[in-house]
């Protein structure tokens, strides 16, 4: 194949309770990358849209471009790459826009290879390109997005958490954009060894509920005590938002990614009244129709290549 488009879906890291480790993909908004086969060696972006202003086209400074770079590096397929990004994700959003990116060049490049890998060997090249993005090898956005669903990332695996088919996610995404460094920088100072047993045993009851299709242990462990608290100061009207989740019957509710958008889960009898509570607080905060609102299940899609061609 000398020409590839993939679509690489919006994902919620940390998911509340796996700060860098757990994650799902959401059905919604996503990246698209075309890839092309070129006489030139390495990789070159051709162009970025979507976007109101410019992001590198440098390689090895573009998650994208720096994801595609390593595919290549490994596997010497003895062409080159150009690469057109289209960006549907936006910005600072929490939403995994960046790794979207990354993992969608490498469904498409991979997809122009003679042998192509298993979708799961992707997952070291495109953990060195969310590196370029946020400083840190963490796969809560990049594993969602390759394989779908609610995944475990490891460093070197990816572990898929089933989850009750009820289990759904609305997420709200104000006018805000807040960048991952600047999140990452109000984390720095110690936490209290308690505060971690407190959410390791959040975490513990998220994963055994999932396991176990059990759905109120899901509810009782959604919750985090680490992060939210330091990050919910950078978000105006966060409390607002999540409480009104809450009141309308939401398992949980916290910060996607590292924000500014939030996140609920709920059963899907109760998703439509949890949406209708969150963007009413929503407009109060940011007034009405600036925010952004998605329904999804917390089983969300994969990455898929939607057109392939000699």
């Amino acid at each position: 194949m000398n020409h590839a488009l993939a679509f690489a879906p919006a994902s919620v890291g940390n998911a509340a309770v796996g700060f860098d480790l757990l994650g799902h993909s959401l059905a919604g908004p996503g990246d698209r990358v075309r890839a092309k086969r070129s006489a030139q060696p390495g990789v070159r972006i051709t162009a970025i849209t979507g976007l109101p202003l410019d992001l590198p086209r440098d390689p090895l400074r573009n998650t994208a471009g720096a994801a595609v770079a390593s595919l290549l590096a490994a596997t010497s397929p003895g062409f080159g790459i150009e690469l057109e990004i289209e960006k549907g994700i936006p910005l600072g959003s929490g939403l995994g826009g960046s790794a979207a990116s990354a993992v969608a060049a490498l469904v498409a490049a991979n997809a122009l290879l003679d042998a192509p890998l298993p979708r799961a060997a992707l997952y070291p090249f495109a953990l060195d390109g969310e590196q370029v993005a946020s400083g840190g090898r963490h796969g809560d956005n990049v594993g969602p997005q390759l394989i779908g669903g609610l995944v475990l990332t490891t460093p070197d695996r990816l572990i898929p958490v089933p989850v009750p088919a009820e289990l759904r996610c609305v997420l709200l995404h104000p006018p805000q954009v807040l960048e991952t460094r600047a999140a990452r920088a109000v984390l720095s100072a110690p936490y209290a060894l308690g505060e971690f047993v407190a959410q390791s045993t959040a975490l513990a009851l998220v994963l055994a509920g999932c396991w176990r299709n059990e759905v109120e242990l899901i509810g009782e462990g959604l919750r985090d005590v680490l992060v939210e608290p330091r990050r919910a100061p950078l978000i105006p009207g966060f409390f607002a938002v999540k409480q009104s989740a809450l009141d309308a019957g939401a398992l949980g509710a916290s910060i996607s990614g590292a924000g500014p958008s939030v996140f609920a889960w709920c059963l899907d009898s109760q998703a439509e009244q949890v949406a209708d509570a969150m963007r009413a607080a929503g407009a109060t905060q940011h007034g009405a129709g600036r925010c952004s609102l998605w329904i999804s299940p917390v089983a969300g899609p994969a990455a898929e290549v939607i057109e392939c061609t000699m």
